[in-house]
């Protein structure tokens, strides 16, 4: 399968920059082309290296959710595990070109733990249903354990 190639018009009127500025960009190395006879050619990897973010084609849109979840009540033992668990299951999104971050913070004075997740809305919603499963499920992850000595 062929990847999708850009010419530097079309680079310079998707960022919104000049053509001269575009071939400035190759020249310094700051963008890859490809030259096909007099003409460059970027494909959608090094236009997405050059801007940072991925390039959707045309028509398509791309959806980026932002959650924050606050739980209160746990521990620092229990904000570990459940940080854990959360970032194993966020090595398992099947979509490279859109991860799935996720960050945890425990404020150990009040008993509190945030969740940050960005990401798609599917892989979002299935870290979200992790989370409540966790909470709500009687799982015993967030239960401390007790010796009996």
């Amino acid at each position: 399968m062929s990847e999708e190639m850009y010419s530097v018009e079309q680079v310079a009127e998707r960022l919104g920059l000049h053509v001269r500025t575009v071939r400035g960009y190759i020249r310094s190395g700051r963008l890859r082309a490809v030259r096909i006879g007099k003409q460059y050619r970027i494909t959608r990897a090094d236009l997405a290296a050059l801007t940072g973010r991925p390039v959707s084609s045309a028509g398509a849109v791309a959806v980026e959710v932002s959650s924050i979840v606050q739980v209160d009540g746990v521990d620092r033992t229990a904000a570990d595990r459940l940080g854990t668990l959360l970032l194993a299951g966020a090595k398992t999104v099947r979509d490279p070109a859109r991860p799935l971050r996720i960050q945890t913070v425990h404020d150990e004075e009040r008993s509190r733990m945030k969740i940050v997740v960005l990401g798609g809305a599917a892989a979002t919603a299935e870290v979200l249903h992790l989370v409540e499963a966790v909470l709500d499920g009687g799982s015993g992850l967030l239960v401390r354990e007790v010796d009996d000595a």
